[in-house]
């Protein structure tokens, strides 16, 4: 969907407050300046993205819109270099639900709003501006964006050494996984792009971490964690269940299957 698409479409107001917002962050984080086009400069292009991000139930939670650079017309070796960037195994976040329920620790989550305009960018690039402006101009880029092949591993970079300075250590096995103990209290963080897992032995010591990642960064406070990357998290006295029917089921009615009655079928 472009964006005249979306401003013509039935949720054309929810759109332009997405993208305002979207907006809003790009220029307040000094992601770029205007200037005009370098001789011989070739800008990536860039576009508007758009998604509904839905609840369990199926009802829209968020109308999220994205501005990305076209990082897919990037010259390796020119435009960008190195662009690996851990996550968090999902293995590694099914063993550490074991302690919230061995150990009673309290998990919550937290989403990092525009996480990849945080990365401190190195290359120089120049993007085309969006569709207001000076058409003379262009973007040059001081931060990172959306779309560049090196964004997701400048923000990791950025997390990283936000984390580690601030006393956290991190985990030999997943670089992904942040920890820290003193005075009989600990916490651990797991990061998975944009999405922010917290451990904590107790309400004191989250809230404490969420004032701390909030004084550096644009943060949603998701509260006590519910569905973690599309498994929900159902929890009673005998442990923790971890379930993805909504998500299947969400599956489902994206291609029109949602309604179909199962049968068998003998391989």
């Amino acid at each position: 969907m472009s964006l005249s698409e979306a401003y013509a479409s039935s949720d054309a107001d929810n759109w332009k407050e997405a993208v305002q917002s979207e907006l809003d962050s790009i220029l307040s984080n000094g992601t770029w300046e205007l200037i005009e086009r370098p001789y011989g400069c070739k800008p990536v292009g860039c576009k508007w993205v758009f998604k509904k991000k839905l609840r369990p139930d199926g009802t829209i939670e968020k109308y999220k819109a994205r501005l990305v650079a076209k990082g897919y017309t990037q010259k390796e070796g020119e435009d960008f270099f190195d662009t690996y960037s851990p996550v968090a195994r999902m293995t590694t976040i099914r063993v550490s639900l074991s302690p919230v329920v061995s150990y009673g620790l309290i998990i919550h989550q937290m989403d990092v709003k525009t996480a990849f305009l945080n990365g401190e960018l190195q290359e120089e690039i120049y993007m085309e501006r969006p569709r207001w402006g000076q058409e003379s101009k262009v973007c040059k880029l001081l931060k990172s964006l959306y779309g560049p092949k090196q964004a997701p591993k400048q923000w990791h970079e950025k997390f990283d050494t936000t984390l580690t300075s601030a006393g956290f250590a991190v985990n030999e096995a997943d670089s992904c996984v942040y920890y820290r103990y003193g005075g009989g209290k600990g916490v651990i963080l797991c990061l998975y792009v944009d999405d922010i897992l917290i451990f904590g032995t107790d309400i004191d010591v989250i809230n404490e971490v969420k004032s701390f990642l909030s004084t550096k960064f644009d943060m949603k406070d998701a509260g006590e964690a519910d569905v973690i990357l599309n498994i929900k998290l159902i929890k009673d006295e005998s442990g923790i269940t971890l379930s993805q029917t909504h998500y299947v089921e969400k599956v489902l009615s994206r291609f029109g299957y949602i309604d179909k009655q199962p049968f068998s079928h003998s391989l």
